[in-house]
């Protein structure tokens, strides 16, 4: 009995094949292995053609099964985790009707703020948990406003992961933890959030049916079948958002854990049982996988947009596409830490939600040409990164969330040594790094939707952890280092 988990990327897609019977990984795949298109016609705009998404589970799909002969009929579920915050359009005929404005995209910067200032800073925070920012709602108000001609023809409103189960199965439906990313779900009420989609001018109409993330979201069609070489009316079980999805795979699910992740942006999760956030505390709030009226658990989300964007720039631009992060961690290895006073803050890929959406641009200072090389750069970028890590960790603190252990997967950024043991030293707490992706988990949560464990303990139970990082005694060249960054941040967006 086998189980399939998509990561809905806005790189790549990722395909994992799971054996549910012992709960181990039997083969991952990923298409394309190059990066994705993102086309930005306009400053600040992020766009993606959903069939990219497509295409790419189509042919994953494939290679699992061609791959591994003789499990094709012995698939029983399907799990989705997918990019958050985007906006896909369907008319009544399910056809997409403008390319996706995906997660990074951040020309509704004002649109959120103004949105803000209607609903009132007591709604934002007490019903929706956040302002609506950049997030999906404002992407949506953008569009009535802009392109009336395409709102007038939309049926549904989609986030990238619903899109998917859709083409899957042909049903159009979402979740709560998927509409509390979009801030599109009243916390207060337990339903779609009325009174920001009438300060959207849009009818609650297009938002559509609601069901538990553990619960089944359709079968797969004929048609996707033979798109995909799945098996017919096999169930999809499971969806969310890649960030809760990534938390749930590293054993998160309890008030008080904490997941971190470092691919293209950086993602800092804790995961409390309060509904609380509060004004300009750089944190967003959302339904945790396993939240419910009864047993609130909320995803405490902190955010950067630059992160490993910033450090595959510095790549390309300084190095080139053949050198391999590994070759990089080689070269910064002799420079010492702080990289002697250079300092870079990483916020160049749009709004930074930590700093409240502000968007300064990345910054390098204190470049002295008689002593930096391009080894510094690297080096300082990678620490500019972890200190943002950080900056952003501490705004935690005050929410329950514990800082002494921090789970990641194997995957991103905290393979760096030189990365991972910044963070360590000066939050003084450990990083556990566990052997697990997101389609992974993705496959795993949709087993234990048809019961194929008792619970989410069982489900992750057979997570590895495969490297422990710790704080050393030299704290203090890192805290230096760390608060003469933080200084130049601090003059950045006051």
């Amino acid at each position: 009995m086998y189980a399939i988990g998509y990561d809905i990327g806005s790189s790549s897609v990722k395909a994992a094949l799971v054996n549910l019977s012992n709960g181990k990984t039997v083969d991952v795949v990923q298409y394309p292995k190059v990066e994705m298109a993102i086309t930005a016609p306009f400053p600040n705009w992020a766009e993606q053609d959903p069939k990219l998404w497509w295409d790419a589970v189509c042919k994953t799909s494939h290679e699992l099964i061609d791959k591994n002969p003789g499990v094709r009929n012995e698939i029983k579920s399907i799990g989705i985790s997918y990019q958050m915050h985007g906006l896909v359009l369907v008319d009544k005929n399910l056809k997409v009707l403008r390319p996706a404005i995906i997660w990074c995209d951040s020309r509704t910067n004002q649109i959120g703020k103004d949105l803000s200032k209607s609903l009132g800073e007591k709604y934002c925070f007490e019903n929706l948990l956040n302002q609506p920012g950049n997030f999906t709602a404002s992407k949506l108000k953008w569009v009535i406003e802009n392109e009336p001609e395409v709102f007038k023809k939309t049926q549904k409103v989609l986030l990238p992961g619903d899109f998917i189960a859709m083409k899957l199965s042909g049903a159009v439906n979402t979740t709560v933890s998927g509409l509390s990313e979009g801030t599109f779900w009243d916390f207060k009420n337990h339903k779609v959030a009325e009174q920001l989609m009438n300060a959207i001018n849009a009818d609650t109409d297009v938002i559509p049916e609601v069901l538990d993330t553990f619960s089944e979201h359709g079968k797969i069609s004929r048609k996707a079948s033979k798109e995909t070489g799945l098996p017919v009316n096999t169930p999809i079980t499971y969806r969310a958002g890649d960030q809760p999805n990534n938390a749930l795979s590293l054993g998160v699910f309890e008030p008080g854990d904490i997941a971190a992740t470092g691919g293209t942006s950086g993602v800092v999760y804790g995961v409390t049982d309060l509904l609380l956030n509060g004004p300009n505390s750089g944190i967003n709030s959302f339904a945790h996988v396993n939240h419910s009226k009864e047993h609130p658990r909320i995803g405490q989300l902190l955010c950067i947009n630059g992160a490993g964007s910033q450090y595959a720039w510095i790549r390309n631009q300084l190095l080139g596409l053949n050198t391999t992060y590994a070759d990089m961690e080689k070269l910064i290895s002799p420079i010492p830490i702080g990289s002697e006073g250079l300092r870079i803050i990483p916020f160049g890929n749009g709004a930074e939600r930590m700093i409240n959406n502000q968007q300064t641009g990345a910054q390098i200072n204190n470049l002295q040409f008689n002593i930096h090389s391009k080894n510094h750069m690297i080096r300082s970028a990678l620490e500019g990164i972890a200190f943002s890590f950080v900056y952003g960790i501490q705004l935690l603190s005050d929410l329950g969330i514990n800082l002494k252990n921090i789970k990641v997967g194997n995957d991103n950024l905290f393979q760096s040594e030189i990365f991972s043991s910044t963070i360590v030293n000066l939050l003084n707490c450990e990083i556990q790094m566990q052997d697990t992706t997101g389609a992974i988990g993705a496959a795993l949560a949709s087993g234990k939707a048809i019961g194929a464990f008792s619970d989410l303990l069982e489900a992750f139970s057979h997570n590895q952890i495969i490297k422990t990082y710790k704080a050393q005694n030299n704290h203090k060249a890192y805290y230096d280092a760390y608060e003469d960054w933080k200084k130049d941040l601090n003059k950045l967006i006051n």
